[in-house]
């Protein structure tokens, strides 16, 4: 987990300054953010990563409509889902063979529009921000550093393996490590799996349907779904 509290900010000058509100989340003082498919726009170099291996096999290809409907967590589940028989080839080998493609088609991808935008809004008016990923955490470091956005985070919170099983466990923790107060704190994720932690943490939580789960799935289950990270504070 890495701690960015002291660092010292700098902002970008020419920040747009029409397109964003101003955040008025009057009732918060922390934003988790998830990072894939949420803050970072990685949904389809992973449908790219994972139709790489089921060509591989001769395994019929995911289109997006269909990913979006089956992608979950623990992601081997998904795995499953996408016609992968693991008598036949391991979740582990599996794994990294996705990673192994992903990580390299990751030096493309991108952030959603006006991530930073809300971001440096967020921050400039005293929220405590956060991001809470099933990314290895090395590799959800330096990730984020890419970008120059780092310095907008209190806490990284990342997971120790490439197996993606969940994030309840570290939330718990990064919960407890920065004394966040639940009542007070709103999750904001593009996955049911977002919302199942923040249930278990009794916090606040907003789904985003520009990720890995489409909005008539998260809509579903839950009523606070936006369509994009743009109608973040329309939302809250």
């Amino acid at each position: 987990m890495t701690d960015h509290s002291n660092d010292t900010k700098t902002y970008p000058t020419n920040k747009k300054q029409n397109t964003i509100r101003k955040a008025t989340m009057k009732n918060f003082k922390s934003i988790i953010w998830d990072w894939n498919g949420t803050l970072l726009d990685d949904v389809d170099i992973c449908i790219e990563s994972i139709n790489f291996s089921l060509g591989k096999r001769d395994l019929q290809l995911l289109t997006k409509e269909k990913y979006q409907e089956i992608f979950t967590f623990p992601v081997v589940e998904y795995y499953e889902k996408a016609g992968f028989d693991f008598s036949k080839n391991s979740f582990d080998e599996l794994s990294h063979e996705f990673i192994g493609h992903y990580l390299e088609k990751l030096k493309g991808a991108h952030l959603h529009q006006d991530v930073e935008d809300i971001l440096f809004e967020f921050d400039k008016n005293g929220y405590r921000q956060f991001i809470l990923s099933a990314m290895e955490q090395i590799t959800l470091v330096d990730s984020v550093r890419r970008f120059n956005i780092e310095k907008y985070f209190s806490k990284i919170q990342g997971t120790g393996d490439i197996y993606a099983y969940g994030k309840l466990h570290n939330a718990k923790i990064l919960m407890e490590a920065s004394g966040q107060d639940p009542a007070t704190t709103c999750l904001i994720g593009d996955t049911l799996h977002d919302l199942e932690v923040a249930k278990q943490l009794k916090c606040h939580c907003l789904l985003i349907s520009s990720g890995h789960q489409s909005h008539a799935r998260l809509k579903k289950k839950y009523h606070r779904v936006a369509h994009s990270i743009k109608e973040v504070f329309a939302f809250c």
